[in-house]
């Protein structure tokens, strides 16, 4: 029998059902959101990420977790509707930049804005809190957290 407690305790499965909740709640929100919009929830997240700086597909699909190949045929789709566009990359011209049109930066402006189950409940927290709350998370996310932002 080994000396090392694999079991989590109650309070740590507690949190990780909460963080859990909180994940699912959010999804829930931001397909609604997306759909309002008439996209789907990854097109409103890449939109989203675009909004933030135009990216080469690679470091979106590296950003947003999936396949390159994946990338090409939203960016296609949202190219289609007006809301994003592929231009040269400023110090290499041979990479192409996706990024957001003016129309595609008010959509993301207004996806964001749709999202009151983010909004709300933080807003019933101190600005301590809300410090706290974002200092926990990115010691959860080690490196990964401080490019959430």
């Amino acid at each position: 029998m080994g000396t090392g407690n694999t079991t989590p305790d109650p309070l740590t499965l507690e949190v990780v059902d909460l963080i859990g909740s909180v994940v699912a709640r959010y999804h829930q929100e931001y397909e609604e959101a997306a759909a309002r919009h008439a996209l789907t929830g990854p097109q409103a997240r890449l939109l989203g990420l675009l909004s933030l700086e135009p990216l080469p597909m690679r470091r979106i699909a590296q950003r947003l977790k999936c396949e390159p190949s994946n990338i090409t045929g939203m960016v296609d789709r949202l190219e289609a509707r007006g809301l994003v566009e592929r231009r040269p990359a400023p110090d290499d011209r041979r990479v192409k930049l996706a990024a957001p049109t003016e129309e595609g930066l008010r959509t993301a402006r207004g996806l964001r804005e749709s999202l009151d189950f983010a909004r709300e409940p933080l807003s019933a927290l101190t600005e301590a809190e809300r410090l706290a709350l974002r200092d926990l998370l990115q010691r959860m996310l080690g490196d990964e957290g401080e490019n959430a932002g």
